[in-house]
């Protein structure tokens, strides 16, 4: 295989091993929040085999917030299921694009070269160069500034230029990939971070950044997918396809859009609206008019059959008072209740008749007293 044909397949690689790693990132999520769910629903399930028990009944006040909680994390679940499901069809999309890759790798043109070669995986190169002894030498370079662990705070979440690659092999080696290794000494140039695979393209990129830089620019022309690999977006502009401008237009500050919104009071400041105000000269004229023939006109009203004591009256009096009194002495009076009974109802050789049962008046005042 030709050496673009290998660079080619390195880039592929490259790829899919950022594809790769975005994946683990969000499984490893997902296995976090799966695990955390999984403890909340030993929890509440505990909960819920105390409150319940051997009950027969059981208060709605005291359930159904459990059933609520765990209906909650149910629907967790499903979610992280359909996520899992997302990520796995991801990975499978992926699988064909390295098919050009594994091929050229198993070809027996490839195998030859390997034969007399040592390779090393991203791991082993880095271990190599960890040392004390390969780490960049300050002094050397005063007009460029280097960041080191020890001296710096945050040095693992330094935002670092091509996406960790190192600059120089890409701009020399004409868009090779290496990994960088951060523990070398990472450059400051105008606000960017870059780490470099070894010493020495740490050195030769710190004499020229500039230079070096526009040859990666070039470079990835050549490759637009290393564009989005290597985030180098900021080195180009948006341009129209069949622009006039020359590769010299290329090379731009971004152009950033984004959405904004602004919101202002409908009435800011205090106004005094009159809204019988008119500003219409024959307004005022009809107006006028209006009134003029209002002062000729009375009202007349007649009253028929239909509306005869239909009119609303009101009228307003005074409460009478509550009045009481009161005397020494408390005296009341007692009659008997008549009586009567009706005789030869029975059956009896009797003449019916009406019988007078109402006690004497002296007779009911001593029982009752």
């Amino acid at each position: 295989p030709s050496l673009s044909l290998l660079k080619q397949c390195l880039i592929n690689c490259r790829q899919h091993e950022a594809f790769i790693k975005v994946l683990m990132h969000d499984l490893l999520a997902c296995a976090e929040q799966l695990d955390r769910l999984g403890h909340e629903l030993g929890a509440r399930m505990e909960e819920l085999k105390d409150t319940v028990q051997a009950k027969t009944a059981v208060p709605t006040a005291q359930v159904y917030p459990l059933f609520i909680s765990l209906s909650q994390l149910w629907a967790g679940f499903q979610d992280e299921v359909v996520l899992l499901s997302m990520l796995s069809s991801l990975l499978s999309s992926l699988a064909p694009f390295t098919k050009n890759a594994s091929d050229v790798s198993e070809s027996p043109e490839f195998q030859a070269l390997l034969e007399s070669a040592t390779v090393t995986t991203d791991e082993q190169r880095r271990e190599q160069t960890s040392g004390p002894e390969h780490r960049v030498d300050p002094d050397k370079h005063r007009k460029a500034e280097f960041l080191f662990p020890e001296t710096t705070k945050n040095f693992d979440k330094l935002p670092l230029e091509f996406r960790g690659y190192c600059g120089y092999s890409f701009a020399i080696h004409d868009r090779l990939l290496l990994p960088a290794n951060p523990q070398l000494g990472v450059l400051h140039h105008r606000g960017h971070y870059y780490a470099f695979a070894s010493r020495e393209a740490a050195d030769g990129f710190a004499s020229n950044p500039e230079g070096f830089l526009a040859v990666a620019v070039e470079s990835s022309k050549r490759s637009p997918e290393l564009i989005q690999l290597l985030d180098l977006h900021t080195h180009f502009a948006a341009s129209t396809p069949g622009s006039k401008g020359g590769r010299e237009q290329l090379i731009k500050a971004p152009v950033t859009k984004c959405d904004m919104g602004t919101q202002t009071d409908t009435h800011f400041m205090e106004s005094n609206i009159v809204k019988s105000y008119e500003w219409n000269e024959w307004e005022l004229r009809r107006k006028a008019i209006k009134l003029a023939n209002l002062r000729q006109r009375m009202t007349h009203s007649m009253q028929t059959d239909l509306s005869h004591y239909k009119r609303d009256n009101t009228t307003q009096v005074y409460l009478p008072k509550e009045v009481g009194s009161q005397t020494t002495r408390e005296d009341g009076s007692s009659v008997p209740r008549p009586s009567t009974y009706i005789a030869g109802l029975r059956g009896q050789d009797v003449v019916p008749g009406k019988v007078d049962l109402t006690l004497p008046i002296e007779t009911h005042n001593n029982i009752t007293s």
